[in-house]
């Protein structure tokens, strides 16, 4: 493996443009191979270029090896959702095919969404048991097993047939139709009699070696994650799957229970009712205190006003650029409010200065904003540059 590993990093670092750093990792079996381009590159691009590469090198690779599953890593694809299958009736196989065939092709269609393998159980797998005694004594070896059973297990295109108008595909299926018919493929022919898988083997429907398990209230069970893409908005990615679990679930075998056991969208919709009552408390207070202090009912109104009409823009601002709500968006607008408020209290303030020194409304409103823009500005844009290593991740 470690070989196959070193190959293919070597052909990536001479043929993908625009690399930062590759690593790799050889483990029992697979080898991982992790990528970072330079700051500017186009994903896109740099994906279909490590796609290409790793394609055409498969087949320099040893019969066997199996094709790269090319993965795109960016911070915002993280898990949204944990959907578990669990049940007492099923297999972890049985479990770990529904979720790998039925519940993928159930919910992949929902944009913005990547699935990952399921973890716990193992996909299902025909075991052919030998019986090294058999084996011997007619004189068969393994390898003449695994070749009678990939050549008598195929399904083959045999031309067309024209019936009159019509063009007529015609296929030979070689395929077993059962588990059990396996046993009965011939292997080779001993003083006339036919030797069968089933003299020197066993049959039966099992499942590969099984790596990792997962339980559910002490039930079989395998967890699937579901990652978000980009900018993909979580609530509505997590509704939408939502709303497909009950016809999932009608669909799913009998005994099986679909459940979810974690849910990010939980954390966004309590990150916006922290906005909404945050803006609410702070518009409260701050109304109060400049009813007392200031004795102005009107400048109280100004205050009220401009904390939604300040996050009514902000949300317009997200909607313009293709953004949505998240945790970073939320927190951008919880930290906004402070300082709306601050900047809304020192204009307020000021403007009431000058009007107590005699000048008119719409004097002391320009000589105010002109007396303290620029220094809310300066403030405002410290602690944008603070944050601004966030555009980074």
């Amino acid at each position: 493996a470690s070989k196959i590993t070193s190959f293919s990093e070597l052909a990536i670092m001479n043929n993908v443009d625009n690399l930062g750093e590759v690593r790799s990792e050889t483990l029992n079996g697979v080898g991982v191979v992790r990528i970072t381009f330079q700051p500017g590159t186009n994903i896109t691009d740099a994906f279909a270029q490590v796609t290409s590469v790793s394609q055409t090198i498969l087949r320099m690779m040893p019969a066997g090896t199996n094709p790269p599953l090319i993965v795109p890593y960016v911070p915002s694809s993280v898990p949204i959702i944990q959907l578990v299958l669990a049940s007492d009736t099923l297999t972890d196989g049985a479990l770990y095919d529904f979720a790998r065939l039925q519940l993928r092709a159930h919910i992949q269609s929902i944009p913005g969404i990547r699935l990952t393998l399921p973890y716990g159980g193992a996909s299902r797998q025909v075991m052919i048991d030998l019986k090294p005694e058999a084996l011997q004594a007619y004189g068969i070896s393994a390898s003449d097993i695994a070749k009678a059973t990939a050549t008598q297990n195929l399904t083959l295109p045999s031309g067309t047939l024209r019936v009159d108008t019509r063009d007529i595909t015609i296929t030979t299926n070689a395929s077993p139709e059962a588990v059990t018919n396996f046993a009965e493929l011939p292997l080779r022919s001993v003083d006339g009699r036919v030797i069968r898988v089933s003299d020197v083997a066993s049959v039966r429907d099992g499942q590969a070696v099984q790596t990792n398990i997962a339980r559910l209230d002490g039930q079989n069970a395998v967890i699937v994650q579901i990652l978000k893409l980009g900018n993909a908005s979580t609530l509505d990615i997590v509704n939408q799957i939502k709303a497909s679990l009950p016809e999932l679930q009608a669909s799913a075998p009998k005994g099986v229970r679909i459940a979810s056991v974690f849910d990010q969208s939980a954390f966004v919709e309590r990150a916006i009712a922290n906005v909404m009552t945050e803006a609410v408390v702070v518009g409260l207070l701050v109304a109060f205190v400049v009813l007392v202090f200031l004795g102005s009912w009107r400048s109280s109104l100004i205050v009220l006003t401009s904390i939604p009409l300040a996050l009514l823009a902000s949300i317009l601002g997200l909607a313009l650029t293709g953004n949505t709500f998240n945790l970073m968006t939320l927190g951008g607008l919880m930290l906004a409010i402070g300082i709306l408020v601050d900047n809304a209290l020192v204009e307020i303030e000021n403007i009431n200065r000058n009007l107590e020194l005699g000048l008119g409304l719409k004097e002391a409103i320009l000589k105010s904003a002109s007396e303290v823009a620029f220094a809310e500005f300066v403030s405002t844009v410290s602690i944008c540059i603070v944050f601004s290593p966030l555009f980074l991740l």
